[in-house]
């Protein structure tokens, strides 16, 4: 038998493109050979999305060997789950003390600690699977792009959509010129909290959690309940620019080849200018609505175009709603059971493309137009799921569709809304720099200042 660490570095290895190098006695490849073993995956995270990997890890057949959550309350029910399995408040304490157990390390926290949590992980070996969006800010999606690409470990960002059969077939199908050329692009999510105001005075910290440990880098603050609906917050929060838009603008971004952007050849100097309205800048929240226009420059053989990610926009509603000739259902229409509150509209010379907020669903319009249509081969590759994508690329197997090299542009892109918003001017981003040319302020909005004791 081969032992557990030598296991684990031949893992390393294999992830990095080293597999082959690995000469075995018996007739079974190497791949194969240890396909059938199990990852130990730590869970970091608990509650609220973290509950989905509660129940999905050991589903898929892979062992949970370290559960971590600075609220050990709201932890509870998962560490019923996992009997004799360590438990943890610090992630560093987890990586340090586990980490020769550890494998992988799946992240379900708050946006404002993705960051931190997965460069810790990659640093210390570990391959990582991080809820979207990937970051709470644009310069810390680059800087774990860099990092997982030194580290030569496997990522993915969790926008499940990208492992759906749907979504992989509309990328054919955009791609191969089954819709035509490409005029325009809609995207749309629901809208902000709108103003507030932050919490005044303090209260008692609840029994179970660490509050200083939530806070992670944001800056320091008095405990107050108000803190914990974190969504509506801009300190701990992406709006729905990180909390759908990586599923919502994924299609479009992929299809386009939008990232392509991001290892351009630096003698094209390529810029992606952002353009912004919104019902009123909200600096502490996000807007009750915006509309973003990105203007993409050219990509290899493809010409610009125009991006729009509507965030509660009426206006974007009303041009979606003209392709379509009739109106979408956000609660007051159709079915009223806002199954439209999210989505892609990709028009084409030819025809449409509209797709669900997850990707995982699409139609070809005019649908009597595409009645038994069955478009170009197969080109991607099918996974059926996110996950077990995540951990046969583990273990030596194919590589992601959403791994950090893709996700960190798309991230990187979709949350250029949240500094358009911030600011209210148009932004000229430099996608190889990972810089605002135009706008100091905007510049210095792509990372926030991290209070001590943290770093990346």
């Amino acid at each position: 038998m081969i032992s557990r660490m030598h296991r684990r570095d031949w893992l390393r290895a294999a992830a990095a493109g080293g597999a082959s190098l690995v000469i075995l006695r018996d007739s079974r490849s190497a791949r194969g050979y240890f396909a059938n073993e199990k990852l130990g995956a730590a869970l970091v995270g608990l509650s609220g999305r973290g509950q989905w990997f509660v129940e999905t890890v050991p589903r898929i057949g892979e062992d949970v060997v370290a559960l971590c959550d600075v609220n050990q309350s709201r932890a509870a029910d998962a560490f019923k789950k996992f009997p004799g399995v360590r438990q943890f408040k610090d992630f560093r304490k987890m990586l340090d003390e586990m980490g020769q157990q550890i494998d992988a390390v799946f992240v379900a926290t708050p946006d404002n600690t993705h960051a931190v949590i997965s460069a810790g992980a990659m640093r210390a070996g570990k391959h990582v699977y991080c809820e979207k969006p990937l970051t709470h800010d644009v310069a810390e999606a680059r800087a774990l792009r860099q990092l997982a690409r030194r580290q030569g470990v496997v990522t993915q960002m969790g926008n499940q959509g990208t492992a759906t059969e749907a979504f992989r077939r509309a990328v054919e199908l955009i791609q191969a010129g089954s819709i035509g050329a490409i005029q325009e692009i809609h995207v749309w999510d629901g809208g902000g909290s709108g103003p507030r105001k932050p919490p005044e005075g303090s209260e008692p910290v609840p029994e179970g959690l660490d509050w200083d440990l939530w806070l992670g880098p944001a800056a320091e603050r008095p405990f107050h309940r108000q803190w914990l609906q974190w969504h509506a917050w801009r300190d701990f929060a992406t709006g729905n620019a990180g909390n759908w838009g990586p599923h919502s603008g994924n299609l479009p971004f992929k299809a386009m080849k939008i990232d392509s952007l991001w290892h351009a050849d630096p003698a094209t100097r390529p810029l992606v200018r952002v353009h912004v309205e919104m019902s009123e800048t909200e600096r502490v929240a996000f807007p009750r609505w915006s509309s973003i226009r990105y203007e993409v420059p050219a990509r290899g053989d493809l010409e610009p175009i125009e991006f729009n990610h509507y965030y509660g926009a009426p206006e974007g509603r009303k041009r979606v709603e003209e392709h379509l000739g009739r109106r979408l259902d956000w609660g007051d229409a159709g079915e009223r059971k806002w199954k439209e509150h999210g989505g892609c509209l990709i028009v084409g010379t030819e025809g449409m493309i509209k797709s669900t907020e997850h990707n995982s669903s699409f139609t070809l319009l005019p649908e009597d137009k595409f009645a038994g249509f069955e478009g170009p081969p197969q080109t991607l590759p099918r996974s059926g799921s996110h996950e077990r994508e995540f951990t046969a690329a583990c273990k030596g197997g194919p590589a992601t569709m959403s791994n950090f090299d893709y996700a960190g542009p798309l991230v990187e892109f979709l949350l250029l809304a949240n500094v358009a918003t911030l600011v209210g001017e148009t932004l000229e981003f430099d996608p190889l720099g990972c810089k605002v040319v135009n706008h100091a302020a905007a510049d210095a909005a792509l990372r926030r200042e991290y209070r001590q004791g943290w770093s990346l």
